[in-house]
């Protein structure tokens, strides 16, 4: 049994401080197991989203392992006291976890993502890691969470498929309580949202410049790529979090 994950909760989500190497190494040991085990990369949308509902805590609860994906959760740790060790980027985390499946013949099966993309992104992918089994590619249509038909087609496909890893690419908070909801019935050891990576994977996005992801500046970046769609997470919805924070930090709450 993996030791206890040291953590800090920040808006009532628990983040486990781990590094990348640790975070894979717990990995590669879900995957050779038949218990399915949901990781997930937070950010500060999800986070202020969780800090309203109770029925999203309880995701992350049971996920296992909670890693922060964007610096302004570093900063957050800091402002608690109770620092983090590393970022753990989700389109980082997904290169690594395709890296080491090539290595260790694990399959990965992607899901989800903007049509035909996937498809890129798996090639992709097998082009940088020579050997990565894919177990397949699915693009379900818009509002397939709620037809129980086309749930059980996916299940059944995975089922049949046998990856070691599922990657959903459904956004938050779709990719999540979908994760949650059917990763058990998919036979999946290992399943994590990974948002848009597979868009940046397959060349349809470019990633922030280094120096932007390391000063915290990836919304800026994303925000100028996809303004229409992106403005109001933003600007609106993701403005709270440091207020929250910081009551956290003076009142416990």
């Amino acid at each position: 049994m993996s030791p206890p994950v040291p953590s800090v909760t920040i808006l009532g989500t628990r983040i486990d401080d781990l590094s990348m190497d640790e975070v894979l190494a717990r990995a590669e040991s879900m995957m050779s197991q038949s218990s399915p085990r949901h990781l997930i990369t937070a950010n500060v949308d999800q986070l202020v989203a969780n800090y309203k509902s109770s029925a999203f805590r309880a995701i992350y609860r049971n996920a296992a392992l909670v890693m922060a994906d964007g610096v302004p959760l570093l900063w957050a740790a800091r402002i608690l006291k109770r620092p983090l060790r590393e970022r753990i980027n989700g389109t980082d985390l997904m290169e690594k976890l395709c890296e080491l499946a090539a290595r260790k013949n694990f399959p990965v099966f992607l899901l989800g993502g903007p049509e035909g993309v996937a498809a890129q992104a798996a090639a992709s992918l097998q082009e940088r890691y020579p050997g990565l089994p894919i177990a397949g590619c699915y693009f379900p249509y818009q509002g397939f969470e709620n037809d129980e038909l086309e749930n059980e087609r996916i299940r059944s496909l995975l089922v049949g498929k046998k990856p070691a890893i599922l990657f959903t690419s459904l956004g938050f908070p779709k990719g999540i309580q979908w994760i949650e909801h059917h990763q058990a019935g998919c036979a999946v050891p290992l399943a994590i949202e990974v948002g848009a990576s597979f868009s940046f994977i397959s060349g349809h996005l470019k990633r922030a410049p280094h120096w932007m992801q390391k000063r915290g500046l990836e919304w800026l970046w994303r925000l100028m790529l996809e303004p229409r769609r992106l403005w109001k997470r933003y600007l609106v919805r993701d403005m709270p979090f440091f207020y929250y924070l910081l009551r956290q930090k003076f009142t416990g709450e």
